[in-house]
């Protein structure tokens, strides 16, 4: 995520994002499209242009936003369709695995609702950081065409998607089966709009569903900190667990029968042995260097191949394109597993959670109690501190801190450390610690997990005074 300064629009971690009429505007937007009109337009010079679907979310002016984008797009001649009502982010994705070349998704995610944003999606996934990085170079020199007045057609792809999302998890066999109920929140986002077709049973509680464009007045984002009338819920139903997605659907949210809030590095764990005591997968682990020890611990006694990649889906996506990949996972939600796109999807996660209690026939806290018996216990924290001002080079901001690192932490020895985003520092008993600057803000997101929350917490104040030596 990145905002815009002086008119310069950047792809961050997963596409770029600005407040309503000061960074994200009809101008900025424009600009976008005809930046990326021209990208095709060179990318394919002697080739058949791609085909480009265009989708957006609930938020304010998203559908307009989307409109102009299109309209843009159609006057310099491609072949654009544009979604008939908002949909969710995943959904787009798959449009550009059947048939779109390309995909844009009007959306700021999880963001407060003031924001906007714009996605870009191709062959099933978010696109890859070479061809962002071209488009923005094409959008810094564009000069928006003026739309023809071409009627631009527009297509409902909800029901494409909920076709896809049954035929990798059967909604109808799995929600009949549930022996109790389920709270499915959709923090006001566009999870809903695939609802009927996705969480359609008696036994599925929603909650927060209806089109607020203010999100209630909290950012759509499903941490711990927003969930509280979901875990509420979940107690005063006696729900088998609640779920969370995000603003535009792509993130999930776990919320055990307990009505506590599960941490992904509690999550992951869960997903990931399920997954694999269905006995036909082989492949790699891989997640974002902000996640934990627990899915490495299952890997190690798998004997399965593992690896951390920086922050962003986009780089689990690439592995899973390119490897044999069993699961992939980030931090803030993201979970992708073999034989589904190399993309996150919040609807999907959410019943493959409901499957797995249905057919192992335990609750989320029996689950999870199993995988700590097994693996350890996880407390996981994520803690951002503003700092004076940005840290522009995170490498050298990491080279820095690893040289004066002591021998030992916390009273055990240090590992590994990972430079691949910021500083991972790992210790003898898996342990660890990361500290990633944002590189656009003055912000620095550190990470941390252990076995219990003292040491966690422990971990994350010795962090900070590193930071602050430096």
């Amino acid at each position: 995520m990145s905002s815009h300064q002086s008119n310069h629009i950047s792809f961050g971690t997963d596409g770029f994002r600005g407040i309503i009429a000061r960074d994200f505007t009809y101008d900025v937007v424009r600009k976008t499209a005809q930046g990326m009109a021209d990208y095709i337009a060179y990318k394919y010079m002697r080739t058949e242009k791609p085909s480009v679907a265009v989708g957006y979310d609930r938020r304010f002016m998203s559908d307009r936003f989307a409109r102009t984008m299109a309209e843009v797009m159609a006057a310099n001649g491609l072949d654009v369709t544009l979604a008939a009502g908002p949909l969710p982010t995943p959904a787009v994705s798959l449009l550009t695995s059947t048939g779109y070349g390309l995909g844009v998704m009007i959306t700021a995610s999880h963001n407060r609702h003031y924001y906007n944003g714009i996605k870009v999606k191709q062959g099933g996934r978010s696109a890859p950081p070479s061809v962002t990085a071209e488009i923005e170079n094409y959008v810094a020199k564009a000069v928006p065409m003026k739309p023809t007045g071409v009627p631009v057609p527009v297509k409902d792809f909800r029901p494409a998607y909920v076709e896809y999302i049954n035929s990798k998890v059967p909604a109808s066999k799995v929600l009949s089966k549930l022996p109790g109920p389920v709270v499915v929140d959709f923090m006001y986002g566009v999870g809903a709009e695939t609802a009927d077709g996705v969480f359609n049973s008696k036994n599925v509680i929603r909650l927060r569903d209806r089109h607020d464009p203010l999100f209630g007045g909290m950012a759509p984002e499903p941490v711990e900190k927003n969930l509280a009338e979901l875990v509420a819920e979940v107690k005063k139903r006696r729900a088998m667990f609640g779920v969370a997605l995000d603003g535009d659907a792509d993130r999930f949210a776990l919320v055990s029968d307990k009505g506590q809030y599960m941490t992904p590095c509690q999550i992951a764990p869960l997903i990931l042995e399920y997954l694999l005591s269905k006995g036909k997968y082989k492949g790699k682990i891989v997640q974002a260097v902000s996640m934990g020890y627990l899915t490495k611990r299952i890997a190690r006694a798998a004997n399965l191949p593992f690896d951390e990649v920086p922050v962003g889906f986009k780089y689990i996506a690439e592995k899973m394109l390119s490897e044999d990949v069993t699961f992939g996972v980030e931090e803030s939600g993201g979970y992708a597993w073999k034989g589904n796109l190399p993309e996150r999807d919040g609807s999907l996660t959410a019943l493959f959670v409901m499957e797995m209690v249905v057919k192992t026939g335990k609750s989320v806290s029996a689950l999870y109690a199993e995988i700590e018996k097994k693996y350890g216990k996880s407390f996981f924290t994520r803690r951002d501190f503003s700092l004076e001002k940005a840290i522009p080079n995170k490498h050298s901001f990491a080279v820095k801190i690893k040289k004066k690192l002591p021998k030992l932490l916390l009273g055990h020895k240090i590992t590994e450390t990972n430079t691949i985003d910021g500083l991972k520092i790992i210790l003898d008993n898996d342990w660890w610690v990361l500290m990633r600057p944002s590189g656009t803000e003055p912000l620095l997101r550190t990470y941390a997990e252990t076995d219990s929350q003292e040491n966690t917490k422990k971990f994350l104040d010795l962090a900070f005074k590193f930071v602050e030596q430096k």
